[in-house]
């Protein structure tokens, strides 16, 4: 039993050796990173003298007009949508479009079989002339017995019975032309027109089908696709930001853009906000209207919706990637005129995911560094690389590009830093 105990204390013994080692390395090793640099001889950088200028690449800070945007998720909704069916029953002779056509209102899609509406409508037409007929004759009758009455040849109640048969036949007549008016009506229904101006879908039916009123299947369906909107949804804490150039009577352009952001589809204007916030989100629903002249959008196509607020005029621009954060807040390298780095604390504003609107910290002509950051301390010498053809894309444009593919250097350029 002493003996197993000797075993377990030595066991121990050596365990906790172990760890005592491995911590003393570890605190070394901590302690040769963050000693202070000494500069090299001519001015180099490297920690205790023995290494060379780090190399980075830089962008400078300009200035430009800087458009302020929300960006969100939206669905294109048409205006109009019908599903286009028959009001009479029939057998379909006739389509007369092609899938996917363009059509105006009016415009006839397709025949059901008239014939029976023809006969339908000569009969009507037949009854209307036989009672057309009656009335003359009752109205001559009429004047006759007027004309005997005066003479107090007939009585009195012979001319009323002739007065009211006079107004029977009126009535008839009317309800003779009401026929003749709703079998024209039916038979101009064998016509099957498109209601509104748009775009065809696929057909749903097939020549000598019979079709009837109550089908519940549609011969085609028309969409609406010029103009079209887009409904899309924002967070409540953004709606101040929309409503107040909304409500001053200002248009604010909303650009549609694909699923990656790489192609803008169409350009249009916001039309409406809906009138009450959604309490199971918190976000609120916008609806932008785009005359989509070449049809770049689609019903029920999924965009990203970018809302430009306000654009911000001879703003402070850097690029995504020059921008640090530590524990004391967004930080950026400068590198001075002796390609020294100086810590500058900023404060940022928008940002479109490549190009940052920095409010206070910078101006415009300092060098930033976008690309090498992971080595650099205050009072560093680096090396600036400007032989790279990419170094001119990390420069901000006074303009803003849209989002374009992100740099590989972004990631590394936004990731967490503590301050020296």
């Amino acid at each position: 039993m002493s003996d197993t105990n000797l075993t377990t204390r030595s066991s121990n013994q050596r365990r906790q050796w172990l760890i005592g080692v491995v911590l003393l390395v570890a605190i070394i090793a901590l302690i040769w990173w963050f000693w202070p640099a000494k500069p090299a001889a001519k001015g180099g950088g490297g920690r205790f003298g023995d290494m060379g200028p780090v190399p980075v690449r830089v962008a400078t800070v300009e200035q430009g007009d800087y458009p302020v945007e929300l960006k969100a998720l939206g669905t294109v909704t048409a205006y109009n949508t019908v599903n286009v069916k028959s009001q009479v029953d029939g057998q379909l002779v006739k389509l007369l479009f092609s899938d996917g056509q363009k059509v105006k209102q009016g415009d006839v899609l397709a025949v059901i079989d008239p014939r029976s509406y023809e006969v339908a409508l000569q009969q009507a037409q037949g009854a209307q002339q036989e009672n057309q007929a009656l009335l003359k004759n009752a109205q001559i009758d009429l004047s006759r017995y007027t004309g005997l009455y005066a003479e107090d040849s007939i009585a009195k109640q012979t001319l009323d019975t002739q007065q009211a048969l006079v107004n029977q036949y009126r009535g008839t007549l009317k309800t003779n032309q009401a026929a003749v008016a709703q079998a024209k009506l039916d038979l101009s229904f064998t016509q099957v027109r498109a209601p509104i101006s748009g775009r065809l879908g696929l057909r749903q039916v097939d020549v000598g089908n019979l079709i009837t009123s109550g089908d519940t299947t549609p011969i085609v369906v028309i969409t609406e696709t010029t103009p079209i909107a887009v409904v899309f949804t924002l967070p409540e804490g953004d709606l101040p930001a929309v409503l107040k150039p909304y409500r001053a009577g200002q248009q604010l352009m909303v650009e549609a853009w694909d699923r990656s952001e790489k192609t803008l589809l169409a350009e249009g204007k916001l039309e409406s906000l809906d009138n009450l916030i959604d309490t199971t989100t918190g976000t609120v629903k916008l609806k932008a209207r785009f005359t989509n002249a070449d049809e770049m959008l689609f019903p029920n196509q999924f965009v990203n919706v970018r809302l430009r607020v306000d654009t911000r005029k001879q703003a402070t621009l850097i690029p995504a990637a020059a921008l640090q954060f530590g524990s004391k807040g967004p930080f950026v390298y400068v590198v001075d005129g002796e390609d020294k780095i100086q810590i500058r604390p900023v404060q940022e504003g928008p940002s479109n995911g490549e190009i940052t609107l920095i409010e206070s910290g910078v101006k415009a002509g300092e060098r930033l560094v976008v690309e090498g950051t992971d080595r650099l301390r205050e009072g560093n010498v680096v090396e600036v690389i400007s032989d790279d053809p990419q170094a001119a894309a990390a420069q901000p444009k006074a303009d803003v590009p849209r989002n374009k593919a992100r740099r590989d250097g972004e990631e590394r350029g936004n990731r967490q830093k503590k301050d020296a």
